[in-house]
């Protein structure tokens, strides 16, 4: 899988509120009611991520549900990047 450009990039966030382009890697940051919430949004995650076999790099704080994506084999930001922020979308809604 190829690597998009950073204008490629810039262009496919319109589409993806909330979503920014940091560090090189799509990132996001999620609140939720508490603790519980996170980690069930966390384990619903997994399982889309586990199935692309495509894993976020994210840490979670109480709450807060920090999330980057990237492609480490294209050593930069794919099309399966955004496959899984869609998920992610979906999945939080």
């Amino acid at each position: 899988m190829k690597a998009l450009t950073d204008k490629q990039i810039e262009e496919k966030l319109k589409d993806f509120e909330g979503w920014d382009y940091h560090d090189g890697a799509l990132h996001t940051i999620f609140e939720f009611e508490n603790f519980k919430e996170a980690f069930s949004a966390m384990t619903r995650i997994a399982f889309e991520a586990e199935r692309l076999q495509h894993h976020p790099e994210w840490s979670n704080v109480y709450n807060s549900l920090e999330i980057y994506l990237t492609t480490h084999d294209a050593d930069g930001v794919t099309e399966k990047d955004f496959e899984l922020a869609n998920i992610i979308d979906t999945l939080i809604g």
